[in-house]
């Protein structure tokens, strides 16, 4: 069994927060707490013989996104690894593969066992990579599940917004837009279904406009993959197909494919068009309004709760976290980089 915190501050007599504080160099301990603490963490095996701070009690931490043009994965993997290089006793890596093949994701997830001590993954919801999951955690390593949720797997915690509620408050925006009083056809994009994010946006969007909105009625639901290739192709047959469409729900990423599509038919400002993340791209797009709004999740917020619980998880130390909230945004409060 792996040494925690919690087996170091029992030895010493002290708590876990004394311990992770003599760990990381932090101040508010005497000296001669923190000679006992050092000395429980070498007895143990916590530490190594001769270790006398924070850099003898490094973590070692992994992150596996989602490889493609999505931006939002883009910055979170730049405040990961900017956050991290502020903390001292972390050792983190972030490797981008193919988010879209489950057996793909599955393989590189297996070869972490035995090279980390905790591992953030954005994953798809599928036996194969389920499977992956738990032999990492009875390996022995700490797994959080960042911006899409697995459900039924060891992990330590989610690390995201409420997907559901996300979809709940996108179709209300649709609705408040659209108004009360037109009958409307709505399409809806996807990167995958497979992320379980994706599926809980879908039913929490269908669940109000079956509640609130009678007056509009979903006529297609696309898969993308992230891409604006395949956005713009996907965006255009649809709207040649559906002159009278009246919005447009974006559950991923690939919106200047869909907006592409838009002005290429003159269709900018008559459809409503809703998506996620407040990206570079989707910056422009709300102020020339060809985006009516924007649902964000704080990719700074995921970063430092997915650290702080990894960490936490490896040391065996207590940690309360504070997700990330759901924000809309509208051309009028684009918030400062």
């Amino acid at each position: 069994m792996r040494t925690t915190v919690v087996d170091v501050a029992r030895e010493a007599g002290v708590s876990v927060a004394t311990v992770d504080r003599v760990l990381n160099s932090r101040a508010g301990v005497s000296e001669r707490t923190r000679a006992i603490v050092f000395e429980s963490a070498r007895r143990l095996g916590y530490l190594p013989e001769g270790a006398n701070g924070a850099a003898a009690a490094v973590v070692r931490l992994d992150f596996v996104l989602p490889a493609g043009g999505n931006q939002f994965m883009a910055t979170l993997k730049d405040e990961i690894e900017s956050q991290a290089r502020a903390r001292p006793g972390l050792e983190i890596s972030v490797c981008a593969i193919e988010g879209f093949n489950p057996d793909t994701l599955a393989a590189a997830l297996l070869n972490f066992r035995g090279e980390t001590d905790g591992l953030g993954v954005v994953a798809l919801d599928h036996p194969a990579v389920r499977e992956a999951i738990r032999a990492l955690c009875a390996s022995g390593v700490q797994v959080a599940t960042l911006v899409s949720d697995i459900l039924y797997v060891p992990r330590v915690a989610y690390v995201g917004v409420d997907n559901r509620a996300a979809g709940r408050l996108a179709g209300y925006l649709m609705r408040r837009f659209v108004g009360a009083e037109r009958a409307g056809q709505v399409a809806l994009f996807a990167g995958s279904l497979s992320y379980r994010g994706h599926e809980e946006r879908e039913i929490g969007f269908r669940h109000i406009l079956a509640e609130e909105a009678a007056n509009l009625r979903i006529v297609e639901l696309r898969e993308m993959h992230d891409d604006s290739e395949r956005a713009y192709a996907e965006a255009a047959s649809l709207l040649d197909a559906y002159p009278d469409l009246a919005a447009i729900y974006n559950l991923g990423a690939g919106n200047s494919g869909v907006a592409r599509a838009l002005k290429e038919r003159g269709r900018e400002r008559s459809v409503t068009f809703i998506a996620h993340e407040i990206s570079a791209e989707n910056r422009l797009l709300l102020l020339d309004g060809t985006l009516d709004a924007v649902i964000d999740q704080n990719p700074r917020v995921e970063a430092r709760e997915a650290l702080n619980i990894l960490e936490h998880a490896v040391r065996g130390a207590p940690y309360a976290p504070h997700p990330p909230r759901l924000h809309a945004i509208f051309k009028e409060n684009i918030p400062d980089v």
